[in-house]
């Protein structure tokens, strides 16, 4: 068996540690820039990135942005004129359209240099600047060198050549764009989206489960289908420690209706679960094993199904270790819920709102989106 190949790590717990380090990062480039996030904000962080874009390009750094159209929506039509007016390119992926309005890329990565890559929750906005307990929302990001960062940035150049979205076929990734890249026997780059047959994210993660014994979830939209579900209460009843961290503020209330209607048959098969309360919670961070996920899905049909993401999936030793105490300590600032308590204190009404958001968010959306799918030209 191959030893893991990463070269440098480095965990991004919130939001005061992300974006010194992203801005660092445009600040060293000597030579190519990769940005992909789905929101990017006309804020003081926004025009703070943009400009260090510009500055990049301005010593002669080539500069490709990649931003979705609905995530970013509210930038105004020329805040990207000073980059692109510098040389920069900036695509926006699947423009505004009723037809296809439902299909998003929900990635977030920068890559520099083909060097230092980033992956993680964090969009560009400021509601993430913080601590993530006394101010600003609690996010996580991985800084890392070596092997992984050229296959991200080979990941983005495939999604920039098809951001217009006229047509599903190269979006397939049959040819060319690999969903699930090894890259040794520790670091695998996985990469979810419509059309794509099974979910590799999904997969690698339902492998996993088949025989894990520890697994802790930190998700902020939390809305797994019955087959996850079904192996995180297994794991449970054979004896194993089942832990999830989720939203007690959440920026999406349906989302977190539908998370909550889950918690019963959850907490009845043995499992833990923990609402963070300080600051609304937006971090993705799975444990199972030894191994660990981070990138920017979450557990709903979306992200395993819907959307463009990406995850890491690494088994470092010390990284691992790292990711449980980042766990352990949101884990901490959270309320946990009893079943006994769970089952009383809700009332008729608010358990029927928790449906009703589940049955559009896991029923609805999903086949509008598959919908919209089908109808795309080949």
């Amino acid at each position: 068996m191959s030893s893991p190949q990463l070269i440098a790590w480095k965990w991004l717990r919130n939001g005061d540690e992300a974006f010194p380090a992203l801005l660092a990062a445009l600040d060293a480039a000597g030579e190519t820039i990769r940005l992909e996030t789905y929101i990017f904000a006309n804020d003081s962080l926004g025009r703070r990135f943009r400009d260090a874009l510009v500055r990049a390009r301005q010593r002669g750094v080539a500069v490709n942005v990649l931003v979705d159209a609905v995530g970013s929506m509210e930038l105004p039509g020329d805040f990207w004129s000073p980059l692109t007016a510098a040389g920069a390119a900036v695509r926006v992926f699947n423009p505004l359209a009723l037809s296809r309005f439902a299909i998003r890329d929900h990635r977030k990565l920068l890559v520099c240099d083909a060097r230092v890559g980033f992956v993680g929750g964090f969009n560009i906005a400021t509601e993430y600047e913080g601590d993530g307990v006394t101010r600003g929302w609690l996010d996580l990001g991985l800084q890392i060198e070596g092997p992984l960062a050229l296959a991200l940035a080979d990941a983005f150049d495939k999604m920039f050549a098809q951001a217009d979205f006229r047509h599903k076929r190269p979006l397939r990734w049959r040819r060319g764009l690999r969903r699930h890249t090894v890259l040794s026997a520790g670091e695998q780059l996985l990469l979810g989206g419509p059309g794509l047959g099974r979910n590799p994210i999904r997969r690698a993660l339902r492998t996993d489960l088949a025989s894990a014994r520890v697994v802790q979830v930190m998700a902020a939209y939390f809305l797994p289908p019955r087959s996850l579900r079904r192996d995180f209460a297994r794991a449970a009843r054979r004896g194993g420690t089942v832990q999830f961290v989720l939203a007690g503020k959440s920026d999406v209330a349906f989302s977190q209706l539908a998370a909550r209607s889950l918690y019963q048959r959850l907490l009845k098969s043995g499992a833990e679960i923990y609402e963070y309360g300080p600051q609304v919670l937006h971090a993705k961070l799975i444990l199972v094993d030894n191994a660990v996920y981070v990138g920017s899905a979450n557990l709903d049909p979306r992200s395993l199904g819907i959307n463009y993401e990406l995850m890491l999936r690494l088994t470092d030793p010390a990284l691992v270790a790292e990711a449980r105490v980042i766990f352990r300590a949101a884990q901490a600032q959270g309320r946990r819920i009893e079943v006994a308590e769970w089952k009383t204190a809700r009332s008729f009404w608010t358990r029927l709102r928790e449906r009703w958001a589940y049955f559009v968010l896991a029923r609805v959306d999903p086949h509008v989106a598959q919908r919209q799918w089908r109808s795309l030209p080949e």
